[in-house]
């Protein structure tokens, strides 16, 4: 089997992380991977296509930001692309995020129509049926199940400054999405497969595979010492938030709110900062930037004594599985799929923006004792977020799909 797989990143962030080690499954059961990616500074075991280029994904978002045109620009690259797409002749070609400034749908999926290639899409996101947002949750808005127009989240990712063109780009979308011939969809989350089922891409197959975690990487650490030390948290109740990207409007305005109300014992550690989020931030949140070590990530899940997940719009986010894999219990909003990966023995659900909410589970968890919910979380991450079995499950998918297509021509 030789698989191509196409993604924003390379290698980081939680789709390009998901995508290398659905190549590595692939190449350890003797087969080969290529991932194309438009941002390809991280290194891969995969064979690597890069497409486009910093100033066309920059021209990419201009077109976005004064035409509301997400995903209509990039029609070079993504000729280029196909270009290479033919010369490595993959038996599948497997999307994860086709948005992000690289890529030009309309070129991408009128290629697919004619190729007649097997295709797998992991949705990790609305932004395949919806006129314009990738969560629309974060405005409450179900347009998207008859015709957006209107957006009231013109603002939000991917955000247009001056036009709405949610209605046009939804029909096209509509139109461009539907009609390729062997496309099966993946979901993480119960949450979004329920949400294609009543959006324009209903007609197509659904496979819910959850996103996995490395049991190898994340585990309990029993030395924790050396990232109390080097962040100066020693003695200290660690209160943990992760993300790629902080929105101050959202979440982190939510640790800064509970930052004034809990116990002055508890530190808040967020990592994923920027220097200027850093600045004047309370005494009891610790500021800690992006990094991509995933052993003191790890490390600091297990120095922690609850892992917070105040998320607002979310599929399923692998910070949860991290966070259980690592024997530590998990509070999350009732956000999308983010609730999925946690039953009532590894955290607590909150209602969004219930920062009393947030005080009371983390009392009820520190007051338990971490001891009470981290044999369970590890249990629960092993029995279902193995990566191992996760991306295992998508070599199953793909042999499955291929097995049927050489039938369907051997009948001919």
């Amino acid at each position: 089997m030789k698989l191509l797989q196409i993604n924003t990143t390379l290698n980081t962030g939680s789709t390009g992380r998901i995508a290398e080690e659905i190549g590595l499954t692939v190449m350890q059961a003797g087969g080969q991977s290529v991932i194309a990616a438009g941002y390809t500074h991280r290194p891969s075991q995969s064979e690597v296509i890069r497409i486009g280029s910093a100033w066309d994904r920059r021209m990419h978002g201009l077109v976005t930001r004064l035409f509301d045109k997400h995903g209509f620009a990039s029609a070079g690259a993504t000729k280029r692309l196909i270009k290479a797409i033919e010369l490595a002749q993959p038996d599948i070609i497997h999307m994860h995020n086709i948005h992000g400034y690289y890529l030009n749908v309309e070129v991408l999926f009128n290629y697919l129509k004619k190729a007649g290639k097997p295709v797998v899409w992991t949705l990790h996101d609305c932004w395949p049926f919806t006129g314009h947002c990738a969560h629309f949750e974060r405005v409450n808005c179900y347009k998207w199940q008859t015709e957006c127009n209107h957006c009231p989240n013109k603002r939000g990712y991917t955000e247009s400054w001056l036009i709405d063109n949610s209605r046009k780009n939804f029909y096209h979308k509509k139109e461009l999405f539907n009609g390729v011939e062997n496309l099966t969809i993946v979901t993480p989350s119960h949450w979004l497969a329920n949400h294609v089922a009543n959006s324009f891409l209903s007609a197509y197959p659904v496979k819910l595979i959850h996103n996995g975690v490395d049991l190898n990487m994340f585990k309990p650490h029993e030395n924790t010492e050396f990232v109390r030390s080097k962040y100066g948290l020693s003695d200290k109740t660690i209160v943990l938030g992760v993300a790629n990207t902080w929105k101050k409007k959202k979440a982190l305005q939510d640790f800064i709110s509970l930052s004034y109300i809990i116990n002055k014992d508890i530190q808040i550690v967020l990592i994923g900062m920027t220097p200027e989020q850093s600045k004047d931030l309370p005494k009891n949140i610790k500021a800690i930037s992006r990094t991509e070590n995933q052993q003191e990530l790890a490390a600091l899940y297990s120095a922690a004594a609850v892992f917070i997940n105040p998320t607002y719009v979310d599929n399923f986010p692998t910070t949860n599985i991290e966070a259980l894999a690592c024997g530590t219990p998990v509070i999350t909003y009732r956000t999308g799929g983010s609730i999925e990966a946690i039953d009532e023995n590894t955290g607590l659900i909150v209602e969004k923006g219930d920062i009393a909410g947030l005080k009371a589970a983390i009392e009820q968890i520190v007051e338990s004792g971490k001891e009470k919910y981290s044999k369970a979380c590890i249990d629960r991450a092993v029995k279902l977020y193995n990566k191992n079995d996760r991306y295992k499950d998508y070599i199953t998918l793909f042999d499955r799909i291929l097995n049927i297509q050489i039938n369907k021509y051997s009948n001919l």
